[in-house]
Formats: structure tokens, sequence, C-alpha cells
């Protein structure tokens, strides 16, 4: 497994993580899911606060316990649930982190948090206070690094210009290359890094998919059209999938993808995409022909 720097940090991160949303609820299922994912060489594990309401935080603290120190484990903050209210308001308040980490650490069962991200954001937002809340929980050792999670370039262009974040989630694949106008070369330009979540658009460029619903703006029969095209870039040794996850793992800004993996068997297929030679920049080209260059319109 190839391993990358993430950003201007410390931090070493497979090129291939898990984003452990898709594990599910079951802990024995879960649990072994994410040991094997260690085992097999990914040490960057993707949670947040918001996945099934803290469970998910506390499946990844039970299948890491003994083994924390091989784990870059991230996770993220900003969206609050009141009690006695349905689903969850966004609070980016230096108030609010300060707290969210402290319950965030006990699920975990961790003392420090190697990438806190901030999960969403708007312009609107206190950013200024929210970037004093992650500077502090730094200086205290509580969070090694942070990053933020959005699709927002607005957004995006204000914490690379006034905090230290070190990445930046953001979905990028085949079918959703918004991100290559403008996110990648800003990143690029200040030394940030793309975690690029989505690689396989939800699964519409698995193998072995009969696609039935559309992603984006892309049609099914788009999507299929694209996928007939995509076949003859898949050999014996690089599936449809794997052809996906080097894709969005070939722009140089991107030092991890964090498919997502509810079974053994998907996980494996993602896992070794990490051994399929990186794509050439003939195949880059080829794909970029073949797909469709979308951008951001109404997210900023």
């Amino acid at each position: 497994m190839k391993i990358n720097r993430l950003g201007s940090s410390d931090l070493r991160v497979s090129e291939v993580g898990l984003g452990c949303m898709s594990v599910g609820t079951e802990e024995k299922k879960a649990v072994s899911l994410i040991q094997e994912a260690l085992d097999r060489g990914i040490n960057y594990l993707d949670t947040s606060d918001l996945y099934d309401a803290g469970r998910n935080e506390e499946l990844v603290g039970k299948a890491i316990q003994g083994r924390r120190a091989q784990v870059v484990l991230a996770t993220k903050v900003g969206n609050r649930r009141i009690p006695g209210q349905e689903g969850w308001t966004w609070d980016p308040s230096k108030k609010y982190i300060l707290s969210a980490v402290k319950d965030s650490l006990r699920r975990l069962g961790t003392d420090y948090i190697d990438l806190y991200q901030l999960h969403g954001g708007t312009t609107g937002d206190p950013i200024d206070e929210t970037i004093e809340a992650f500077e502090q929980l730094k200086k205290e050792g509580i969070i090694r690094h942070y990053g933020i999670s959005s699709i927002r370039p607005n957004v995006i262009r204000e914490y690379a210009a006034r905090s230290s974040i070190v990445s930046v989630m953001n979905q990028y694949s085949i079918l959703d290359r918004r991100a290559e106008e403008e996110v990648l070369p800003l990143l690029a330009d200040h030394g940030i890094s793309l975690i690029a979540r989505g690689p396989v658009a939800s699964g519409a460029l698995a193998e072995n998919k009969t696609v039935q619903k559309g992603y984006l703006d892309h049609s099914v029969e788009e999507i299929n059209a694209l996928r007939r095209q995509l076949q003859s870039m898949v050999t014996d040794e690089r599936s449809m999938s794997q052809l996906a996850i080097r894709y969005s793992l070939s722009h140089p800004a991107v030092a991890v993808v964090v498919p997502g993996a509810s079974s053994r068997e998907q996980l494996l297929q993602n896992i070794a995409a990490a051994n399929v030679p990186p794509l050439t920049q003939d195949e880059v080209d080829a794909i970029r022909r073949m797909s469709k260059a979308n951008r951001y319109e109404i997210h900023r």
C-alpha cells in the first residue's frame, strides 16, 4: 500500500482509506471489516459524529482498541443534535466544537484525534471563531491537525487563505469532476491535500452493476453509455471500480481516496486498487474525453 503525506502535516496516510459510514451498525460485522482493512494495509479511517448518531464512532473505537498507534483517525464536527428535536442543526461555533470533541473522544476510546474536520460550512459562518476552536484543540494536543469536509469552492477558498487546514474532503470521481476546475488547483497551490470520497459514485462505477438511477447531472442512459466506453479500459487485472479509484488518485493533490465498504468483498476490491498500476496520462486524458467536466453551480 502506497503511503502519502497529507498536505503539509506529519500524517502519513494509505492511498486507499476506509469510509466507515457504510460498515453498518452490527458490531461484529463492522468491527471485523475495519480490522481487516487495517490488517491489509489501510491506515486511514474516516468517521463522523453524525453517522448513526455517534454509533459509527463507537464501532471504530472498538475496532482500533490495542492498535491506535497504527491508525490515522479522522472524524468530523459541526452537525449538532438538540434533545427533543428531530435531525441535526448546523453549529460551527467555538463553544460547540470544544464541547463536541469530548464526546467524540469518548466514543472513539482515544485521547487524541489525528484529523478533525469541519463537516460542512458556509461563507456565512463565524469562520474566524471556527478556526480559533481548531487551533486551540491543536495547541492542547487534543487533535493533531484539522481540515474541512466541503464541496463549496467559496468556503474552501476562505479556509485555504485563513487557516492551517491540511486537507479538504470532497466528492471526486469520473462522474463528479467538479473539483477539477477550481478546487484541485487551489489546493495544489496551497499545499493542501484532497481526501476524495465517492470514487465509485455510489456504486454507479462498480463492476457488474445494473445502473437504475442517475447520478448528479448524469442520466441512467448517460451513465450506461459511459460505462460501455470505460469497459475498453477494464482488464483482467483492473476492474471497473478499481479503474474509478485509480482515476480519483490520478490528480497529484489527492492524498487518499475513501471508498465505503458494506461487505468484505467490496473491501477487498477497494484494497486491490492499491496494487493496480497508476493510470498513465494518456489514460487519464482518455477518461476525461469520455466523461463530462461538470462544474459547481449552486454550491457556493
